[in-house]
């Protein structure tokens, strides 16, 4: 699962069980970055689950979430942690935070990148993309709303400097040339409230899928649960099992 930690400990309960999804399922918490609206849900999620968190020590210090000291454990860019079967590995991006990571999670040669608030796509971020079975993807911003916006001139110039958010545009290029023939899923993400259209970003990518399903998820729902596998892919109904050598994802 991919929760956006931003949300409050009772709504991530209450979003895992309307997929059917049990807590006990959520066995560590990543953090990428220490921007607010990705980490308030963060301590009480954490306390109440006893869920350990890795972060990296740059963002722990810049954070000030109160999380309980024996459940802060230390994550390195380029470091694999193992989870159960699943190896999450770490590595540095480009935006602007203390020390932003993104991620790469893998099960039985299946990889799934999580690949969100990147202001370039950036040779980490190139060279993973083109390993993963499915990704998700942030796709902020459509350059001509955003222009025309009411945003302000600085914070224009923050979203689109390069260490702030991928545009619509960028987000396109990464996926048409360094897509792999085994993409299953592109879940795009992190679509601007105010920059923005989901029905704009589905018609941009579903023009360049082939045989990749393209999902915009939701700024307000979960996504449906997804399964990932070698040459297979499919939605999962709710407490259905998943085949053997399968990857399970949502996002919310």
């Amino acid at each position: 699962m991919l929760i956006d930690a931003g949300i409050s400990c009772r709504e991530t309960e209450k979003r895992m069980k309307r997929l059917g999804l049990d807590m006990e399922k959520v066995k560590a918490i990543f953090v990428s970055h220490e921007h607010g609206d990705h980490i308030t849900g963060i301590p009480a999620l954490s306390k109440k689950f006893q869920l350990p968190v890795y972060i990296t020590h740059h963002t722990f210090n810049n954070c000030g979430l109160p999380i309980e000291a024996h459940l802060v454990k230390p994550l390195l860019a380029n470091q694999m942690i193992t989870i159960g079967d699943l190896h999450i590995t770490s590595f540095s991006k480009k935006h602007d935070a203390a020390d932003p990571c993104s991620f790469v999670v893998s099960y039985n040669q299946i990889n799934v990148g999580v690949f969100t608030d990147i202001g370039i796509a950036c040779n980490n971020v190139l060279h993973h993309f083109k390993n993963c079975h499915a990704v998700f993807l942030e796709s902020n911003y459509d350059v001509e709303m955003l222009d025309k916006g009411g945003y302000p001139y600085h914070l224009k110039r923050r979203i689109t400097g390069g260490v702030g958010h991928l545009s619509n545009a960028q987000a396109l290029e990464l996926f048409v040339k360094h897509k792999t023939p085994y993409l299953s899923h592109l879940i795009l993400s992190h679509l601007s409230k105010n920059n923005n259209s989901p029905e704009l970003v589905q018609q941009l990518f579903e023009a360049n899928a082939g045989s990749t399903n393209i999902v915009v998820a939701s700024r307000y729902n979960e996504t449906p649960v997804y399964a990932i596998g070698v040459g297979n892919a499919r939605v999962i109904v709710a407490k259905q099992k998943l085949r053997k050598h399968e990857l399970q994802l949502s996002m919310f």
